[in-house]
C-alpha cells in the first residue's frame, strides 16, 4: 500500500509541475515546512524559507504571464526543459531513501509526465491564443492553476485518490496526442495515386 502511495504523490506532482512548477514546489515546501501531513525527509529542501519564497515569487510571476496572450506560450517555451527536470526532482524526493536505480526510473518517469502534461498545456495554450478574445487564456490559466493546487493537496492527503486522478489524466493525455499525430499525418499524407 506505501509503494502505491508514493507512486501516487510521484505522479501527481509530476503531473502537476508540468502544468505550473512553481505553484507545485511552493505547496510541497508549505506542507514540509508546516508538517501538513508526514513526509520523506527528502521533502525537506522543499520546505526551505528561500525554496518557498522564491517559487512563490515566481508563481506570482508566471500567474501574471499566464494571462497574457502569446506572453503565455513564450513563458512556456523557456519551461521546456525546466518543467521536465522539475518534475524529475519532485519524483525523486518523493521516493526518500532508495537505490539509485530506483532514483533514476523515478526520475525518467516523473520527467517524462511533467514533459507531457507541459506539452498538453502548450499546446492548449498555442490553440486559445489564435482566438480574437482574452477570456480563453484567462480561464485556462485559472482552471491550471485549480487542477494543480487541488492535485497537490489531494495527493498530500490522499495519495491513492491522486495516483487514480493521475493515471486518468495521463491516460486522456497519451489519448490524445494519438488522435492528434494521426490528424496530422493524414493532413500532410499525400494523396493516393488514382489509376489512369
Amino acid at each position: 500500500m506505501e509503494t502505491l502511495a508514493v507512486l501516487g504523490r510521484t505522479l501527481a506532482f509530476s503531473l502537476a509541475a508540468g502544468v505550473n512548477l512553481y505553484a507545485t514546489v511552493a505547496l510541497v515546501g508549505l506542507a514540509s515546512y508546516f508538517g501538513w501531513v508526514p513526509l520523506p525527509r527528502e521533502y525537506a529542501v522543499f520546505g526551505n524559507p528561500w525554496v518557498i519564497g522564491i517559487a512563490s515569487m515566481l508563481y506570482l510571476v508566471e500567474f501574471v504571464a499566464d494571462k497574457v496572450p502569446w506572453v503565455d506560450t513564450l513563458w512556456d517555451t523557456v519551461h521546456t526543459f525546466i518543467r521536465p527536470i522539475g518534475g524529475a526532482a519532485l519524483a525523486v524526493a518523493s521516493l526518500g531513501d532508495a537505490s539509485p536505480a530506483l532514483m533514476v526510473g523515478a526520475a525518467l518517469l516523473g520527467g517524462t509526465v511533467a514533459a507531457g502534461s507541459h506539452f498538453t498545456k502548450a499546446g492548449a495554450r498555442v490553440v486559445a491564443n489564435t482566438s480574437p478574445e482574452p477570456f480563453s487564456n484567462w480561464a485556462l490559466s485559472v482552471l491550471e492553476d485549480g487542477f494543480v493546487v487541488s492535485l497537490g493537496l489531494i495527493a498530500l492527503k490522499f495519495p491513492l485518490i491522486a495516483l487514480g486522478i493521475s493515471l486518468a489524466v495521463i491516460t486522456v493525455i497519451v489519448a490524445t496526442a494519438s488522435m492528434l499525430i494521426r490528424a496530422i499525418r493524414r493532413k500532410f499524407a499525400r494523396p493516393a495515386e488514382v489509376p489512369a
